[in-house]
């Protein structure tokens, strides 16, 4: 059983890991993830007994109790954002007005302490109210340690020792913190959002005579669909009237436009710009790119990296080992020296600083808009978890074929045998190869020109990695690569392409060269991979050892591994696999890739032609199919992983300062805020760098 509550209003990071850690702890639920970006639980359970959605609620409830809780239904995919700011800022602003207020009669009027210290503690309850209210609805559930805990029984101690107005202070600032840390959230998820509208709401669809507005998922596969200029293509189709150029940003991040025409695939989710186009729908809407695309983004916030489940689990320990050792700094030294309001005063700088806000937030967030940032470069990364292993590539490896080159295959060179001519061999081979859809095979038949009867063909049959056999009606044909043809004897060619033999009735008739073309900048790509710190780079191929050389040593590979079949890529990444430093990565497109891209500790697939199955299998998608793609992808990662690494050690080093210096009396409650507030605030305003990155 697998089922998804929407939790609406969810904005904290903190929180929506200890409801996901809190749902997954009950009997019965095998999964849990929080996705905060969709503000989305998911639940799996073999079975359970009782109420799944009230103790969900519950749960939710007793960390966030103003979050709405319901189950994701049809009616109800898409969660209109409120923008709460408003309110939060007016209950900002009026507690900050009356503490002003409070400052003012304490400092310049003759008023009684009893009108100081109330208007102190109006502004308090205003600012501290949801605080303490939450304080005490997780004492009485037995969660104790909790930065609400922290601010209330450092504020109220710090009342109880006559500090009032910094108790105010410390929950006016710890409140602007949150201020931030929800507008950071807020302003994340609306531009992953953003990122994420490339469909629209609407297809228009011919059906006989009429054209008929309807939503894109109730458009059946085969049927014709109208685009006019500046309408977003709604569905994956082939173009079978009409040419213009196609604003592809929004999927593969580039900014110069595509032609297109008829014959053309039209992806979903380009902006036709300028002519109108008629395309036959080949995917329905749950198959298109622009669906996968949402659902890959959306998903990928609810894989989470090692580094934001390490430091969920460190602040569960540290929360409750600070607020002991403030306990016994308050208590244990004024036993024996005395002064028991400096010491409790003491003890309460101690646990405000001690409140780990600033990691439990900055570093999930971080890595929340990492994946964001990569989106916006066509780089779709399906969770944190593998934008993080992006940092450790020791080894990387390519396919060959739709990967570094563009697999547009061509016929250069024919080269026949005694007895046969040029234009025979070549017929010959298209027929073989007309129930094919290979690269190879398509640029064979484009070669000869000519209709195929494919009803005069008979015993077709594909043999695995090496070609097809065939019978012609009049003679057997084979065709594909050397071991295809055998013990047949046939004229070696030695030049540099692909080689398709040809053999008719037992006898080679001879070979055809076919050329495919390097990306363009493949060979900086590597170049810019190297400098990253990729110690090796290694291609697979299908082609023979000449060809791989040839292509390894123009665009600066390191190694090489030829004539492979598809079992063989996988053999071949676990050799490797086992003389990596760090982790391997397998860049693919094919079909056949996709066991060696599962295999991979990250698997990279060309999204914008590599097949659905490269892209199902992979944990990141380069939509514009160029491998400059997949440098975005590790800068991004390792900026990702230096504004981490920034936030904790900035963090943890302030905080271990202050709270020497609290427990030494040299830091007081107006330190105090910046020792906490101040480095949850710088924190979250770096993580945010990652968007402009």
């Amino acid at each position: 059983m697998k089922k998804i509550f929407v939790l609406k209003g969810l904005d904290c990071p903190h929180c929506s890991a200890k409801i996901e850690a809190a749902v997954g702890a009950m009997n019965g639920i095998n999964m849990s993830s929080v996705n905060l970006m969709n503000q989305t639980l998911t639940v799996e359970a073999a079975s359970y007994n009782g109420d799944l959605f009230k103790d969900i609620e519950k749960i939710v409830h007793g960390y966030e109790p103003d979050v709405d809780v319901f189950e994701k239904t049809a009616g109800k995919e898409k969660i209109e954002e409120e923008d709460s700011n408003k309110k939060e800022i007016i209950k900002l602003s009026i507690g900050a007005a009356i503490y002003v207020i409070g400052l003012l009669t304490s400092h310049f009027g003759n008023f009684p302490i009893q009108v100081n210290l109330g208007i102190l503690i109006i502004s308090y309850l205003i600012l501290g109210g949801e605080v303490i209210l939450k304080a005490v609805s997780n004492i009485t559930k037995g969660r104790v340690f909790d930065e609400n805990f922290l601010m209330v029984v450092s504020t109220v101690g710090a009342f109880a020792i006559g500090s009032y107005s910094e108790a105010v202070a410390v929950m006016l600032f710890y409140d602007i913190g949150e201020f931030f840390q929800d507008l950071a959230v807020y302003r994340s998820r609306k531009y992953i959002s953003y990122l994420m509208d490339i469909c629209p709401d609407s297809a228009t669809v011919k059906r006989g005579s009429k054209t008929e507005t309807v939503s894109p998922e109730n458009v059946a596969v085969g049927e014709t669909i109208l685009v006019k200029p500046g309408e977003k293509i709604p569905l994956d189709g082939r173009i079978i009237e009409g040419k213009s150029m196609l604003d592809t940003r929004a999927l593969t991040g580039e900014s110069v436009p595509r032609a297109v025409g008829e014959g053309d695939n039209a992806v979903s989710g380009c902006i036709n710009q300028n002519g109108v186009l008629t395309i036959e729908v080949t995917k329905s809407y749950g198959e298109s790119t622009v669906s996968k695309i949402i659902d890959l983004v959306e998903n990928a916030a609810s894989k989470k990296a090692p580094t934001e489940n390490f430091i969920t689990t460190f602040s569960r320990f540290y929360t409750p080992i600070v607020v002991i050792m403030a306990l016994l700094l308050a208590v244990i030294p004024p036993i024996f020296a005395g002064g028991w309001a400096e010491w409790i005063r003491r003890g309460c700088v101690f646990l405000v600083i001690s409140c780990p806000c600033a990691l439990v937030i900055s570093v999930p967030l971080t890595f929340f808009g990492g994946i964001g940032s990569a989106s916006r470069k066509g780089v779709l990364v399906k969770g944190g978890n593998y934008l993080e292993a992006l940092n450790k590539l020791d080894t990387i490896v390519f396919d060959k074929t739709g990967t570094l080159t563009k697999g547009v295959f061509k016929v250069t060179e024919i080269i026949a045998s005694d007895g046969f001519s040029n234009d025979e061999i070549l017929e010959y081979a298209a027929k073989a190869e007309s129930f094919s859809n290979h690269p190879i095979a398509r640029s064979i038949i484009d070669a000869y020109g000519k209709d195929i009867d494919s009803s005069a063909l008979s015993d077709y049959t594909e043999i695995s990695g090496q070609g097809i056999r065939v019978n012609d009606g009049v003679n057997e044909i084979v065709v594909g690569n050397e071991k295809a043809i055998g013990d047949i004897e046939f004229k070696s060619v030695d030049k540099i392409g692909t080689k398709v033999y040809v053999a008719v009735d037992g006898k080679c008739a001879g070979c055809i060269l076919i050329s495919d073309e390097i990306k363009q900048y493949s060979r900086k790509a590597i170049s810019e991979l190297k400098k990253l710190g990729i110690r090796k780079t290694v291609m697979l191929t299908g082609d023979d050892k000449r060809i791989a050389r040839a292509v390894s040593e123009e665009m600066g590979i390191d190694d090489y591994y030829a004539d492979l079949q598809p079992n063989q890529k996988v053999e071949n990444l676990e050799k490797l696999d086992a003389e990596k430093n760090g982790k391997i990565a397998f860049v693919g497109d094919g079909i056949n890739d996709a066991p060696v891209l599962a295999r991979a500790d990250v698997g990279i697939a060309m999204g914008g032609l590599g097949s659905d199955a490269a892209i199902e299998a992979a944990d990141v998608v380069l939509m514009n199919d160029a491998p400059m793609g997949l440098v975005d992808a590790v800068k991004t990662a390792n900026a990702t992983k230096r504004i981490v690494m920034q936030n904790i050690i900035f963090a943890l080093s302030v905080k271990a300062v202050f709270l020497i210096l609290g427990a030494f009396g040299i830091a007081g409650m107006w330190e105090v805020v910046f020792g906490d507030v101040g480095v949850m605030l710088i924190a979250v305003i770096n993580a945010m760098r990652i968007l402009k990155k």
